[in-house]
Parts: structure tokens; C-alpha cells; sequence
């Protein structure tokens, strides 16, 4: 592992809080059992012939309907989603977000469907790497520096056929109460295709409206565990809001495009601080924002 590659220093023990309302056990296993049906449904769509990666199939299946079973996705762990904003353009269009939780994925396809970014290892896993290669996903290796220029050229190839590309520029997941700085690499794909920037601002709420870090999904976190703390908490609501497009042309390098993202997409009152390296302990100090 390479020590430029980014991590926040957000943990389970420090940065997520125990939910004070929780669902009942019965409910959450409904709730899990839904999602398993929806995602049993999705892979089966992806890996039939109308399917994006079969000869010819690209574009078959309705954005619209991608754009609602995403929020079914959502949804079905018992999360609200309140989206608000303009409808992202057509034509390639690179999106991007700052990162708490995986569900940040289906809320960041429901503004509009688009090819993900993931680590290269998802590619090998036995269940989820053959739809997730069939269904477009860009697969990157972040541990290898020299592999970026291979990466930043892919993602602009994809830009310009006219696809959108989702990702999270900061490399890693962070707790909701502090965020991390934007990497500046996928910009330069933007500008090289030539293709607007559609920030998003995805926000995690308790029915207090404070910050729920519920579905954070931070440090040594495991999968399951967090499935289960999404799926037993009440009230949740994941806030999108779409913000106005930076156009092509405005910034004439990555860094300000960077920082012009990530000011469009960073919450009102969330401070942005620097990332650590995965060679260092993970600090505690943002428990007590």
C-alpha cells in the first residue's frame, strides 16, 4: 500500500454515534431481506441480454428506471431520500460527491446513472464482480501511482463517448461531521474531455435534523456491521441536493477545478481538513466535532 493514497480519520468508535431510536429486530431483517430481493433483481437485469455490457444493449435499460430502483435501494433500509436541485445534463458529465457511506452509491446514480469508479480488487470478488464489470464500472488501482495516467485516460475516454462518471474525489469515507479535500486527478480527465462538473451535496440527517453518522462507513468499519446499523436505525434521511454545473471551460487546471467542486458540494458548516496516510494511526480528535 502506498503511503499517497488517502484515509480519513474518522473510526466506528470514535466518529459514529449509537442511534438512539432503533428499529426493531423483526423490521430490520424485513428491511435487509427487501434490499437482498432488489439487488438479486438489479444483478439479474444487468446480467441478461438487455443488460449494458451484451453486444448492442447500451442504453437499453431506462435511465428512469435505473434512477428509481436506486432510491428503492435506499429506501428499503428504511432511509428516507429527499433530492432537491436541477436534473444533471445530458452527455458526459463527470459527477462527484463527498463520501460517507456506500450508500452514497445508489443516491449518487439516482441523480443520473452513471459508470462508477471502484478499488480494482471488486473486480475478482466472486459475487460482485461480474455485474459490477458488465455494468460499466470503471475499476482503478489507487495503490499504484504509475497506473493514474492509464486511469485519468480511461475516465476521459468514457466522458467523451457521452457516458457520466460518478466518483468520490476524496478517496475515502469520512464520518459527515468533517470532510476531506478533493484529489485532483479526476478533474483532469474533465478537462481533457472537454465535459461539465456536476457537484452533489449528499447529506445524512436524524429526524432532529442533526447529523446522523448512522451510515458512515469509516476505518475498520466492517460491511456487515454497518449494514446492520443502517438497517436498525429510524429516521434517517439522506438529503441530495444537485448543484448548478461548473460548464467546461470556467478553470483552466485541475486544482481550481477541485477546489470549485468541492466548495459547490461541501454542507454549510462542515470543515474540510486534510487527509492522513493509511501508514498512520487514525486519529480521534474529530469525536469532538
Amino acid at each position: 500500500m502506498s503511503a499517497w493514497l488517502p484515509s480519513a480519520p474518522c473510526t466506528p468508535g470514535a466518529c459514529v454515534e449509537r442511534c438512539r431510536d432503533v428499529a426493531a429486530v423483526p423490521r430490520a431483517v424485513l428491511r435487509l431481506a427487501a434490499v437482498a430481493v432488489l439487488l438479486l433483481v438489479g444483478i439479474a437485469i444487468v446480467l441478461s441480454p438487455l443488460g449494458p455490457g451484451r453486444p448492442r444493449s447500451r442504453g437499453r435499460i431506462p435511465a428512469a428506471l435505473v434512477r428509481h430502483w436506486c432510491r428503492w435501494i435506499v429506501r428499503a433500509f428504511g432511509v428516507r431520500v429527499r433530492m432537491t436541485g436541477a436534473a444533471a445534463p445530458a452527455g458526459g458529465l463527470l459527477l462527484v460527491a463527498h463520501h460517507v457511506s456506500w450508500l452514497d452509491i445508489p443516491l449518487l446514480a439516482a441523480v443520473r446513472p452513471a459508470r462508477m469508479l471502484a478499488k480494482s480488487e471488486i473486480r475478482r470478488w466472486p459475487v460482485a464482480g461480474p455485474p459490477a464489470a458488465r455494468a460499466g464500472v470503471l475499476f482503478i488501482e489507487r495503490d499504484r501511482l504509475r497506473a493514474l495516467p492509464d486511469t485519468v485516460a480511461a475516465i476521459s475516454r468514457a466522458l467523451r463517448e457521452g457516458a457520466a462518471v460518478a466518483a468520490f474525489p476524496e478517496g475515502s469515507t469520512w464520518c459527515g461531521r468533517a470532510r476531506g479535500s478533493y484529489r485532483r486527478a479526476v478533474f483532469q480527465a474533465a478537462l481533457d474531455a472537454g465535459v461539465p462538473v456536476q457537484p452533489v451535496r449528499i447529506r445524512y440527517r436524524t429526524a432532529e435534523r442533526e447529523v446522523s453518522t448512522a451510515p458512515a462507513f469509516v476505518g475498520e468499519d466492517t460491511l456487515l456491521a454497518s449494514l446492520w446499523r443502517v438497517a436498525t436505525a429510524r429516521g434517517v434521511t439522506a438529503e441530495v441536493e444537485v448543484r448548478p454545473v461548473v460548464p467546461p471551460g470556467r478553470h483552466r487546471d485541475r486544482r481550481s477545478l477541485a477546489e470549485a467542486a468541492q466548495q459547490a458540494a461541501a454542507a454549510p458548516g462542515v470543515p474540510v481538513l486534510r487527509h492522513g496516510h493509511r501508514r498512520k494511526a487514525p486519529s480521534k480528535s474529530m469525536c469532538a466535532l
